[in-house]
């Protein structure tokens, strides 16, 4: 593993902690996949920890349903928890110890001000060319707790706020640009970003990696740290994942679950890679294995540029890792689509020798899924081009040469199916393509195939003998009807 950074170095005291902190309003999709994926990456990189959050108190949004796919996509991507999963819905009574905290050191107060109150001050402020936002009009009146108040945190006035962030590098946000933001609202429950900085402090977060929509909240919650004398995380804002369009990522461009991607036939261990070089770079390589990733992720090779989804370059990839892949890792994978198609079949060696040949023509296990069927039943389908092609009058007495010979056959291993194909060859006086692409298209029903030995042997004699009599007999039937 690479010597970690100074940086790292320096956090070496207490080890890294990250977090994953999703809201269950829907399901897992591909920028919160990555977000989770580069928190993970960078905690085990560093031995360090990773935190599952539920922020759940938006309670008319929150589902449990939710709460399950989010688990659900996680599992699939391979992406475990260290600690966890917390439920801020469970956390209530926390969050009102620290309120009544910043309440007492002052650095927070009752607000009474109505909504129309507070849209009047925002109204005034933007006729005067102003930011719109609250005045502090209850900032100074040590108003009592009372009900239908809100909190308000006392926001320094002057000078200003700096988030040193280690993809995007130091950005200053002036304090008379930032209003005193609601902590608690009127019905007692807290808001985000009070919340978010109470559990990443009790919980020990001092790694934050996540999207660059969450740099403007990032001031607000500096200042809470600051009000409860805590030491700041390290941030890293990340460039959000767009469309090819360049735009926001939508259903459209595929954001969608990416438990969806998994019945789509991808591999979870081509999502990560790809999730991955979605905004990180090592070098030019872009096939990484899981424990690669974990090896070289870094926060300094994070770039600046938003990430751009590209389903095609996805499923290229899902192919290069089909390809690494072995057919004992791939059977379980594959069997569920195998089941859809009602092909059933015990794992052992037949089925892997199945998956071996099928491997290197296969981007998507739904392809992998659908090029199998041939070796499934006795009877296949005929392409109608490939049929026309190559079955045909002229290869009738090759075909009834061949079947006979490979009834007589007493070994059906493919050293012996070449000899029989050399006899055929050599008594019918015809080259092996002549020979080899009529039979595949009677095994298989496709021109496209893995080799025609492999086939043979795999299918086995029975079947192969029972398709190569049909196959025989629909040339015959074609050259009668065209007689």
């Amino acid at each position: 593993m690479p010597a970690p950074t100074r940086r790292e170095r320096n956090q070496a005291m207490s080890a890294i902690i990250t977090r994953f902190p999703p809201s269950p309003t829907g399901f897992l999709h591909l920028g919160g996949a990555r977000t989770a994926l580069f928190n993970w990456l960078y905690a085990r990189h560093t031995g360090g920890r990773f935190v599952l959050r539920i922020e759940d108190t938006d309670r008319r949004r929150s589902t449990q349903e939710s709460v399950d796919a989010i688990f659900h996509g996680l599992e699939w991507l391979g992406i475990d928890w260290d600690e966890g999963p917390y439920y801020q819905s469970q956390r209530l009574d926390i969050y009102r110890e620290v309120i009544a905290r910043l309440l007492d050191s002052g650095h927070a107060y009752a607000c009474t001000c109505s909504p129309g109150d507070i849209e009047a001050m925002r109204e005034r402020a933007r006729a005067r060319g102003e930011n719109p936002k609250y005045d502090g009009s209850c900032r100074e009146r040590g108003l009592p707790l009372t009900d239908g108040a809100v909190v308000r945190f006392k926001s320094p006035a002057t000078g200003s706020t700096v988030l040193e962030d280690r993809v995007k590098g130091a950005i200053a946000f002036q304090n008379a640009d930032l209003d005193d933001f609601v902590i608690c609202r009127s019905d007692g429950t807290p808001t985000y970003n009070f919340v978010v900085v109470v559990d990443d402090m009790l919980m020990g977060i001092n790694t934050i990696i996540r999207g660059d929509d969450h740099v403007m909240n990032t001031p607000k919650q500096i200042q809470i740290y600051k009000a409860l004398n805590h030491p700041l995380p390290t941030f890293a804002h990340v460039p959000m994942v767009l469309g090819p369009d360049r735009t926001k990522l939508s259903k459209r461009h595929g954001a969608m679950s990416v438990v969806e991607y998994r019945d789509m036939g991808f591999l979870p261990d081509a999502m990560i890679n790809y999730l991955a070089r979605l905004g990180w770079s090592h070098g030019d390589q872009e096939f990484f294995t899981r424990q690669e990733l974990i090896e070289k992720f870094s926060l300094e090779n994070i770039g600046k540029a938003a990430g751009i989804f590209d389903v095609e370059k996805l499923t290229a990839l899902n192919g290069d890792h089909i390809q690494h892949s072995t057919p004992v890792t791939l059977w379980p994978r594959l069997a569920p689509f195998l089941a859809a198609r009602g092909h059933t079949a015990g794992d052992g060696p037949w089925i892997h020798q199945v998956i071996e040949t099928l491997m290197p023509r296969s981007k998507t296990l739904v392809e992998m899924a659908e090029a199998a069927g041939y070796y499934f039943g006795n009877d296949v389908t005929y392409e109608e081009t490939a049929a026309k092609k190559f079955l045909r009058p002229a290869i009738l007495a090759p075909l009834r040469l061949l079947t006979e010979k490979l009834i007589a056959l007493d070994n059906f291993d493919e050293p012996s199916l070449e000899a029989v194909f050399g006899e055929v060859m050599t008594d019918c006086d015809i080259k092996l393509g002549k020979i080899a692409q009529p039979v595949r298209v009677a095994l298989t029903g496709r021109a496209a195939s893995p080799g025609i030995f492999e086939i043979l042997a795999i299918i086995g004699k029975q079947v192969v003998i029972h398709r190569l009599q049909a196959a025989i007999a629909y040339v015959a039937a074609r050259s009668a009807e065209s007689a």
